[in-house]
Formats: structure tokens, sequence, C-alpha cells
């Protein structure tokens, strides 16, 4: 099994809470200062048999690639992905109709792990992403989500037009965030009801196909000088005025 080091005190909390991977060890700093969150985190791991040690900090930078750490690394099994008919039973567990978000190839760490940790915040079903040419969920990702992405479910496809169209079948709008003559304002379009928001990459937005396929595009109004928004920033308000429509149910 392949082992990944997961760091960073609330996205190490978070994992161990969600409990969902297999755990091997969890390692702190030697001489670091106590905490409550670091008492948090040793007693997750101590109510889920994980065992505890203490390395120099040397051992912690070079098995994190000298990221922000924080004293703590946790040494994991991979992530657990699921898949679409998972994600649509999830929603039908919580008897609500499905609400997906659909990455179309953004690389940007920070920007995955922002909508990740957004899309959790306001209850999302599932996220798919793409499994080629796109940030996967790698322990960055993790940190960059605070740890939100533990508690998702998350498929990783090869070919998103085609889970889409599958979406489709299962009577779920798809709604892209994109600009264009075609573009309803946000506010003005139907996000109630079962739906898929598509978030285009960065620069580039939603490839063509990927938008052909949607049923209809949305875009942010804007008023200043720059062109366009960042992709989470822009992703984020878009997830937010969804769950708004469900009357943040």
């Amino acid at each position: 099994m392949r082992t990944e080091y997961l760091y960073g005190r609330r996205p190490v909390l978070e994992t161990l809470r969600a409990g969902r991977r297999v755990f091997k060890q969890l390692v702190f700093r030697e001489g670091a200062a106590d905490s409550e969150i670091l008492r948090l985190i040793a007693a997750e791991a101590q109510s889920r048999g994980v065992p505890l040690k203490t390395a120099r900090r040397d051992w912690l930078d070079a098995r994190t690639h000298n990221a922000s750490h924080q004293g703590v690394v946790l040494e994991a099994g991979p992530y657990p992905c699921v898949t679409l008919p998972d994600i649509l039973t999830n929603a039908t567990r919580r008897d609500e109709p499905p609400f997906v978000l659909l990455l179309d190839l953004i690389q940007d760490v920070q920007n995955v792990g922002t909508l990740l940790r957004t899309a959790e915040a306001v209850g999302v079903h599932g996220v798919i992403l793409q499994e080629r040419r796109a940030a996967g969920i790698t322990p960055a990702v993790v940190s960059a989500s605070a740890g939100a992405v533990e508690h998702l479910h998350i498929a990783q496809v090869t070919n998103l037009v085609q889970v889409m169209k599958t979406l489709q079948q299962a009577d779920v709008w798809l709604a892209g965030l994109d600009t264009g003559p075609d573009a309803i304002r946000y506010d003005r379009a139907n996000l109630d009801g079962a739906l898929g928001l598509v978030v285009g990459s960065e620069g580039k937005g939603l490839r063509r196909l990927v938008r052909e396929t949607c049923d209809f595009i949305i875009y942010l109004p804007m008023r200043g000088q720059v062109e366009s928004l960042n992709a989470a920033v822009a992703g984020s308000v878009a997830l937010y005025a969804a769950w708004q429509a469900r009357g943040f149910a």
C-alpha cells in the first residue's frame, strides 16, 4: 500500500476524525510546544490505536518536502476515492436532490483545496475530478483544504464529459461557470434542485466539449478593471449561491 505523509495540525486532525484512511503512525516534532490542538490530535490518534512517535525536525521536513508541517506528520494510506454511483447514493441517503461539484482540469493546488473546503462547507454530495492533467488528492491538497477533503466523497474519472452525460441521465442539471453571450447571471439562474456545478481551469476556463455538454452557463458580474475572478473564488461564490437556492438546507 502506498504511503502518504499528511501534514499540518488542522489537516491531520480532520483526517483522523474522518477515519477513512489506514493510519500507520503519527509523528510529532521533538520539542514541539504543547498546545490544545496538539493534545486533540494525540487524543484522536490514541482513540484509533495509532502509534505516536517523535522525530527531529529534519525527518518531518524530508517527508513533507519542506512544507509547513507545523510539527506534526501523519503517515497514512492513500485517499479513499469513490465512484459516481456512490455520490448519487450519498444524496439519496440524505434525502436531498444531488448537489455535485465538477472540476475541469484545475491544476493549482491552492485553488483545488479552496474549492474542496467550500464544497464541504455547503454540503455537496460529491466532487468529480479529472484523473489526468489536473491536481489530484495529494497531501498538499489535503493541507490546502484544511483537511476538509477527508470528509468529502470524491471520484476521479478519465472522461469528464461522459460522467456529465451520466449525471444528465440521472436528471441532474449541469451549470457551467463561464462567460459568453449565452451566459446567465448567476443570481438569475435556477440553481435549485439536482445540480452539478462545473468549474473550469485557471486561465482557459471550460474546455469546449465540457462547455457544450453543460445545460446552461452562468457568470458572475464584475465592475472592476480585472478581467476575471480566481477560479476558486468564483466557484466558491457559485457554490454558496446554489446552497442559498436550496434554502441553506
